[in-house]
């Protein structure tokens, strides 16, 4: 599973053109959302088999694997790793699959044998070992470790995993039968698979940064929520209808926002001399703090009780809300010259900006309803494209040089 969250939003950043790459590349969530969903339909059709049931449970997982492992046969190959490995006519080949016209394959080639060349400089002679130490070091690549570990370990501190994990539990808690509890569980997997489809547009429009922003408060006044109703007398109709409300709330407020993001963002953020291992060192964080939620849940729940393990988590919102504001730029629709440049601008002084100009014109505009207020950008491009424009003359005038 760690292999391949790490390989995919790669696989798919490096296919995809940079205007749709958040919509596509964040498609993974949206199937991955929808393979929870399918376990919980697998859970609910075999819950009253008896004793075996468990085991079917486990090994319905079985069943669309064998159709996606065909799938994944049909693929094409990363272009980029084919030309990383000097198969230069496969990766044209790969690429007239992935783009509409033979042109826009010779000049994303181009491009990307481009951006090889300047990474090769980059790199040099480094190793693995290196640039995992360079993402501690390298002020650029410390920030984009900065920014991708505060995403993902968000994902975990939002507490959708108490629910992916423990749904039937938690309803069983609220007093629920089994086949209720399930029945509420396939609910939660449904929204969560459905409204992650409108991160497909959102992602791109509005941007990575502000759908966490607007989704983390949701979330935590949603699970605060849910909290309460567990006060709701158990013989009350409205018991498990509300507790079942407000987390399938939740989850539609998370399937289009911190759902999505970290993985899209994690494949991003990093330069690509240290793209893997960024993407690794990002899904490890995630797949660790999965592994600390998972083991703690039971005996949080057990020592505070439901209202008070999901206030806790409440809370947690709360605080991952204040890290994305202060450390997560945006990197929407930006090319790697321009990614480069908003991970160069110091932790210290985006933080500063953030408190100093974009919280007091978000009161003035929207609470305030000040139409003329106006923010001052924090970045300006314009000596990005000319840099851009000349390490383009450079590695043509190198590409030309070579061929004589």
């Amino acid at each position: 599973m760690g292999a391949k969250a790490s390989t995919v939003p790669i696989y798919a950043a490096e296919n995809v053109p940079a205007l749709i790459r958040g919509g596509l590349v964040m498609s993974w969530q949206m199937w991955t959302a929808f393979g929870i969903f399918l376990g919980f339909c697998a859970n609910l059709a075999v819950y009253d088999v008896g004793r075996i049931a468990w085991r079917l449970q486990l090994g319905s997982a079985f069943i669309p694997a064998v159709p996606l492992v065909i799938g994944i046969w049909f693929c094409p190959e990363s272009p980029r790793w084919l030309m990383k490995k000097g198969r230069y006519a496969e990766a044209y080949k790969s690429l007239l699959r992935l783009r509409n016209k033979p042109i826009q394959a010779a000049r994303d080639l181009y491009y990307v044998h481009a951006q090889l060349l300047i990474e090769h400089k980059i790199i040099g002679t480094t190793n693995y070992a290196q640039r995992i130490v360079e993402m501690f070091t390298i002020p650029r690549v410390r920030r984009a470790t900065l920014a991708s570990f505060t995403v993902m370990i968000a994902q975990q501190m939002c507490g959708i995993n108490i629910i992916a994990f423990y749904s039937s539990s938690v309803f069983s808690q609220a007093g629920a039968s089994n086949l209720t509890a399930l029945l509420a569980s396939f609910g939660f997997g449904l929204v969560n698979f459905v409204f992650a489809f409108p991160a497909v547009w959102t992602i791109d429009t509005f941007g990575r940064r502000a759908l966490l922003l607007f989704t983390f408060p949701q979330m935590a006044w949603c699970l605060l929520a849910a909290g309460f109703c567990f006060y709701i007398p158990g013989d009350s109709p409205a018991h498990i209808g509300m507790i079942s409300f407000f987390v399938f709330l939740f989850a539609a407020f998370y399937s289009p926002g911190e759902g999505p993001v970290p993985f899209t963002y994690s494949a991003e953020v990093f330069p690509l001399s240290h793209r893997e291992v960024g993407m690794a060192w990002a899904v490890a964080t995630c797949l660790f703090w999965a592994a600390v939620l998972s083991l703690t849940w039971p005996r949080m729940l057990a020592a505070m009780g439901p209202t008070g393990a999901f206030g806790f988590y409440a809370f947690l919102n709360a605080v991952a809300f204040v890290m994305i504001f202060f450390w997560v730029p945006e990197t929407k629709q930006r090319t790697l010259e321009e990614l480069d440049y908003v991970f160069a601008v110091p932790t210290k002084k985006h933080m500063s900006y953030q408190l100093n100009k974009a919280a007091p014109f978000f009161f003035k505009r929207y609470v305030r309803m000040n139409k003329s207020a106006t923010l001052e950008p924090l970045y300006t491009f314009d000596r990005v494209q000319s840099d851009a424009t000349r390490s383009a003359s450079v590695v043509q005038y190198n590409m030309e040089h070579q061929k004589h």
